[in-house]
């Protein structure tokens, strides 16, 4: 997958939570929480070059994302997350 987001966005791929339970209880579907845990998949040039803001965020770092937030797409069969830097929450480490 080659994409390159424009302005101050990134493109992240959502991370499923598990469908078993600690205690092995299995979840349908319908049960799920809609996880808003991803993976960044691509920064973009206007984030990493920017002085004002201070975007330290990589490919492959993990981060916390608001829920209703960004335009969900999908390319080469993946469905991803096109979504502006000030929607992210946090990252997690």
């Amino acid at each position: 997958m080659n994409i390159k987001p424009l302005g101050e966005r990134v493109v992240i791929q959502k991370i499923e939570k598990e469908n078993v339970t600690a205690g092995g209880i299995v979840l349908p579907d319908s049960a799920k929480e809609e996880s808003n845990v991803a993976t960044v998949i691509a920064v973009s040039e206007e984030l990493k070059n920017s002085e004002e803001i201070h975007c330290d965020l990589k490919e492959g770092d993990k981060v916390i994302y608001s829920k209703y937030a960004g335009n969900e797409v999908e390319i080469d069969g993946e469905s991803v997350i096109v979504i502006k830097y000030q929607d992210l929450l946090a990252s997690l480490s």
